[in-house]
Order: C-alpha cells, then structure tokens, then sequence
C-alpha cells in the first residue's frame, strides 16, 4: 500500500531523494530540501500513535490540547533519555539528585518573580473569544508572506521582524499585528488588544482554600528554598551543583506541534551554584576547542546566519559571558549529539536583550532544526545571584556562601544579636524562625528597625517562614554599628542552569531518527527509525518463525537470557509473516530482531543492514546485549558467525 506521504514526495521529488521503482525514501533531509514538510511530520507523527510512543490524553472524551500520554515505547525512550542525562551529568559531575515538591505556595513565586513576569503576549478573537499568542501570529504571517515573495522591500522588512521578533516589546508587538491587519486565523475575525497572560495554573493548597498555590512552571525553585541545606552538606563548598528532573506545568496560550508545546511536560535541571567573582570552570579546556553553530545577538540583529564558533576563543571574546557557561554549552553539545541529534542540525543561539528571562545575565539556547524550523530544546542560562538575592530577601533566610579571606579585613558592619531568652518568652516554638528572620535582614531594614524601635519601643516585622507579621519590641533585639574585623567573605551565589526540555527532544530525535526505505517488491515505502541501541525503546525483538510450541519455549528461554543481562526487549508471537514482523520491529527501531526457527540456533537480523548471522540459541542474548552495550561491534559479529540469508523473510 503506498502512504499518503509517498505520494506528496512523488509529487515533488527532489534530486536529493533516492527513488527505488515507484517508491520515494524519505527523511527529514529530503523534506527540508523539497519542502514537503507538513507530509513528512504526518508519516512520523502517525508512526509513533500507530506504534503508541505517545497519544492525545483523554481521547474518548475528545482530549484536551495539549495535553499527551506516553505509551511504553513513548516510555521508554524517555527513561532511556533521563537515564543517560543523569550519568552523563549527575553521575560525572558528582551533582547531587534532589526531589521537590510540584505545588509550590505563591509566596515562593511572588519572590521568584513568577507571579508578575511569568508571562506570554496574547489576544482574543473579538467574536469567538479564542485566545491566541500573539507573536505566533505575528511569526506566521511573516512566514507565510516570505514564502510567496522572498524579494524586495516587504520581504526585508518581514525578515527582519522575524530577526528581532523576540527583542519585540509588547507595545511593539500590538503595533505590527495592527500594521499588518492580521486577524484570528480560523474565522479571520478582529482581534483585541494585545495583553500578557500568566502562564501559570493556579490552585489553593489545603481544605479550607486559605494558601494559594501555583503547580510549579520549573523545577527550579524547589532547589533554590533549600540552598542552605545543600550547601551544608556540601561542606559549605562551591562550587556545588543539584539537579532534578520531574513533571512541570505551564498553561500555554495555543498548544500546537505536539510534543514541542503541551500543558505538562518532563524538564531535567541542573542548578550550578557558584562564585559570582570567579565563574571559571576547571574542566573547561575538555570543550573548549569544540567547533559549534552559534548564534550570537548581533549576528542575529543584523540579520546574519550563525556560524561556526570554537567554544574557547566564544569564551575569550565575551560572547559567551564565562567559562561555566562555556562548559555547559560544550556538555549539552556533547550530550545531544550523543544521543542521536544530527550536530548539522543543532545550533546555539544567544537570548536577545528583551528576550531574557527576568532572572537571566546571559542565556544560550540549545535549538535543534526539524520539520517545525529550529526548536528550543535546551535553555543555558546565567541566572547570576538573582534567585537566592529574592528568597533571601523575602524568606529573611539567608541564603549565602562564605569563602575564608588570605587577610582579615577590618570593615564598619551592622551587628543584630536577637536576645533569645525574651524571644523565648515571646514566641516559644516559634524563636528560631524570628532569630533567622532577624539575622537575616539587611543593613537598610535593620537601621530602618532601629530607628522604629528607638522612636516607638517596638514594631511589626514580617517573618515569612510563619506567615505572619509579630511585634518586636526594643528588649528583644540589639542592632549596633561597629568596626570589626572579617575573617571570611560572605556572598549570595550565582548560578548557572542548564534546562532540559524532555518531550521536545524526544520528538526531535524522532523526526532525525525517521526514515524509510523501499520495500522487496519497490512498490510501497517501509518506516524505519534508526535509533542508537543507547536510545531505542527495545534492544532487540523475538520472533518464533511459526507458531510452534518449541519455538514459543526457546523464544521464552531467550527472553529470560535478556532479562538477566537487562535488555529491554519484546516477544511478537502474532504468526504473522516474517517479513511483517520485521518491518514492526523496524517501526519500533529495536536494533536486532531474533528469529527463532530451530530448536538449537536462531538468526540474529541488525536493524540498518539488515544483514543476519546465525548463532546457537544459547549465545543469542550474549551476543546482543554485547553490541548493544559496546563491548562489540556489528562488524565484530559479522566476522565471528555464519551468514544467513533467506529470500522468505526479507521485506
């Protein structure tokens, strides 16, 4: 049967594309030369639903867009993502693993800055009331128009509106969307003035509703409130670095391109605490002479493409603002080529000015190119001191690092020495979180507090990890000015994150990974996903010949021996053809496919050659578990087994 897909690429068929009879292979190269984008992303797309590496929730009441379940392959190419993210930076990088809570009180997101910038620009359909992100409308328009006219005075200007769409304010915003009268893409209705949207789902934590809530946008911030912890079990050492992976939740404008944009997805952070005075790195050198696409701000604002960069001498000049930065953009160019993204088509582009987050000193995203143009996939950015500075401030917990002086310094400082007994007296259980408060105010708020006291006797003072205000009066607490000297320096760290978007890699890899390839007869197109054995779902399928009770029970002996040697595998006891087992097998990327059509040996087919050796029915799970985990080559097997060859089940 021949797809719907075979049939756009026939129509267009560009040279690029290899043809066999009147069959068309397809990849996303082909499809980004031809243009057939859209056909392309339907045969992936309908692939992994077909196959259920993942669906709409909720299907049969309709779904809810953007929201998407995983099926066990889905599964498992997640796990087997987040499994090598955490050896390759947990584990080499001695972080340490932390779990957190996913509702989050507002008072930790009115600190963070959440709250009130957690925001994406939207307008509504003046008819309907559909809601839509306005720079996605904007983006549209522009690409649309460029398609049918790349020349001229109007195609710069739109070229250049793209260039700078993210550095667009949302006064500039709103003022292109009515210059080019762009209405609601559906009904073509009038649209309303532009106004930010908090992307946040809100909620209220505890029977009674009294502590409102958000479920949290990021992992982050659990991380953040419990610095000091961290830090103390660290030996009161930096740099120190905590990472987390889990769920998040964001209430996107328009959800769209699958699993690109959903209302909860998986994120794998990395929280990398670190002097802000000295933001060297000493395994930058193992990077530095990376050559990576790069996308720096100015290349982007003068309307110029990216290009090739040496990490080290990006560093050097400034464009990229430190060696940790540096370090993490080299880790996670190593991390996702590794995993299979082709390194042509992975770029790092530089945050423009308006584009930063709130929190942000510099930002490198991670973008991999696909049948939706470039993606963000991974954020790396700079958060400075930003984050501990506002919980810091807000908690009145200090969320510092000291590092020991070579001199002592003799300095003016504010001394606050809470008096403990009366604070005792006054607030029992509860004086060691005023003593903190205390301790934790800074210099203007304890001369402030001074003045107060001295003028009135006493005063109110906010202690946030008790959510109240309590009254302190002027025998609870000394706040003096004297010289003294300092032995050691204290700072609020700054941090470096590197942000995994999990689902929008997977789905990259997909599409990378997604090829087809003629069947025997040449008249129809065969789905193939070429995953590294480090990333597909399944190491290797089992497929009794016929369905034959000692074939079923050496099958089930084989399948004991991958379990031993934990192979993820899966036995297809269908009886249908060979040759359509094989071709399944394919669809699920499993590298190898084990025919059992003996009592005493079995076939083992690689997945890209589709080349098959023979071997004893004992050696069958040793062999694959050896290729899959490196310890031999493909080539290796070749050479040391008996070639098979059998006209019956080649597709």
């Amino acid at each position: 049967m021949q797809t719907t897909m075979e049939a756009a690429e026939q129509s267009k068929k560009p040279s690029s594309v290899e043809s066999h009879g009147n069959a068309v292979e397809i990849s996303l190269q082909t499809a980004l030369s031809s243009g057939n984008l859209e056909a392309f992303r339907k045969a992936v797309v309908n692939t992994l639903e077909r196959r259920l590496f993942y669906k709409p929730s909720f299907e049969i009441y309709k779904g809810v867009a953007g929201l998407y379940d995983l099926g066990a392959p889905g599964f498992l190419v997640e796990l087997n993502i987040i499994n090598f993210w955490r050896k390759f930076f947990v584990r080499e990088e001695n972080m340490a693993e932390v779990r957190c809570a996913s509702l989050t009180p507002e008072a930790v997101l009115k600190a963070s800055g959440h709250v009130d910038k957690f925001t994406d620009p939207m307008v509504n359909d003046v008819i309907t009331g559909e809601c839509h992100r306005a720079d996605h409308l904007l983006k549209d328009y522009c690409e649309k128009k460029l398609e049918k006219d790349h020349s001229g005075e109007e195609a710069d200007e739109l070229k250049n509106v793209l260039a700078v769409l993210e550095d667009l304010s949302i006064e500039d915003l709103g003022r292109k969307i009515k210059e080019y009268g762009i209405t609601a893409p559906v009904t073509k209705n009038p649209l309303s003035d532009l106004y930010p949207f908090n992307l946040m789902f809100q909620t209220s934590i505890g029977p009674a509703g009294l502590i409102p809530g958000y479920m949290r946008p990021e992992t982050a911030q659990g991380i953040f409130v419990n610095f000091k912890d961290y830090y103390y079990d660290n030996g009161k050492k930096l740099p120190l670095a905590v990472a987390q992976t889990g769920l998040v939740f964001r209430n996107e404008i328009s959800p769209r391109q699958g699993l690109l944009r959903t209302r909860e997805f998986m994120l794998a952070e990395i929280e990398h605490f670190v002097d802000p005075d000295n933001k060297s790195h000493p395994k930058f050198p193992d990077v530095s002479k990376l050559e990576i696409l790069m996308f720096p701000r100015e290349e982007q604002t003068s309307g110029q493409a990216a290009k090739k960069l040496v990490l080290g001498e990006a560093v050097s000049k400034g464009t990229v603002n430190s060696e940790t930065l540096g370090y993490f953009i080299g880790r996670v160019y190593l991390f996702l080529t590794r995993l299979g993204i082709d390194k042509e088509r992975l770029r790092f582009r530089q945050h423009l000015a308006n584009e930063m987050a709130h929190y942000a000193a510099d930002c490198w995203d991670a973008e991999i190119e696909c049948s939706y143009r470039w993606k963000e996939c991974v954020g790396i950015a700079d958060r400075s001191a930003y984050d501990l500075y506002a919980h810091s401030e807000k908690s009145r917990v200090a969320l510092v690092a000291e590092v020991k002086l070579p001199e002592p310094k003799e300095v003016e400082k504010i001394v606050i020495t809470p008096e403990k007994r009366e604070l005792g007296l006054a607030f029992k259980g509860d004086q060691k979180k005023v003593v903190e408060a205390l301790e934790a105010m800074s210099e203007q708020e304890a001369m402030e507090m001074k003045a107060a006291l001295e003028s009135k006797g006493e005063m109110e003072f906010e202690v946030c990890t008790l959510g109240r205000n309590v009254s302190i009066k002027k025998n609870m607490v000394s706040i003096t000015k004297k010289m003294t000297k300092e032995h050691v320096r204290v700072f609020t760290p700054s941090v470096i994150e590197p942000s995994f978007g999990i689902g929008r890699i997977m789905y990259c890899l997909y599409e990378h990974k997604f090829t087809t390839r003629p069947s025997k007869a040449g008249d129809e197109q065969l789905n193939v996903y070429r995953f590294d054995p480090l990333l597909a779902p399944y190491k290797c399928m089992v497929f009794p010949l016929v369905q034959n009770q000692q074939f079923e029970e050496a099958a089930k002996f084989i399948s004991k021996e991958l379990k031993s040697f934990d192979m993820s595998h899966k036995i297809d006891i269908t009886g249908t053809s060979i040759g359509k087992r094989y071709a399944k097998s394919d669809e699920f990327g499993a590298p190898f496919a084990i025919t059992v059509d003996s009592e005493t040996s079995v076939t083992i087919r690689e997945r890209d050659s589709k080349d098959q050796v023979r071997v004893s029915l004992k050696e069958a799970a040793s062999v694959v578990s050896s290729v899959v985990e490196g310890k031999m080559t493909w080539q290796d097997v070749w050479a040391s087994f008996p070639h098979h060859s059998s006209a019956a089940s080649d597709e």
